[in-house]
């Protein structure tokens, strides 16, 4: 899939991610830790993101799963209005491009207003 192409279809799921949390009540300017999966055809590539990740202090990354399921999980903080949240995502989605994984989208726990 080309480049635009993924960029694309990311936009399109985080709109839809953002559309259910909206519907929850979540206040999208209140920062916190959104986590990012990028799925890896092996632990050996997973390690490799992860340490790119970290060493660019693009978000914080850990490798995990075993041979039969790796993948990074990248943990940003930050607050998920649609241009920040969808520039990120498209990024992580570039990265996954760049390297051969497969990027599985983002999620967080909603920041619903107090009453």
């Amino acid at each position: 899939m080309a480049v635009l192409d993924v960029l694309i279809a990311t936009a399109v799921s985080d709109t839809d991610l953002l559309r259910k949390l909206d519907a929850q009540g979540d206040r999208f300017s209140v920062p916190r830790d959104v986590e990012f999966l990028l799925k890896s055809p092996s632990a050996d590539k997973a390690t490799v993101v992860a340490d790119f990740i970290n060493d660019h202090q693009y978000g914080v990354a850990i490798a995990q799963g075993s041979e039969d399921s790796p993948s990074v999980l990248v943990v940003v903080n930050m607050a998920i209005e649609q241009h920040a949240i969808q520039s990120v995502s498209g990024f992580m989605a570039c990265v996954c491009e760049l390297f051969g994984l497969d990027y599985d989208g983002w999620g967080c726990v909603v920041q619903a207003a107090r009453t």
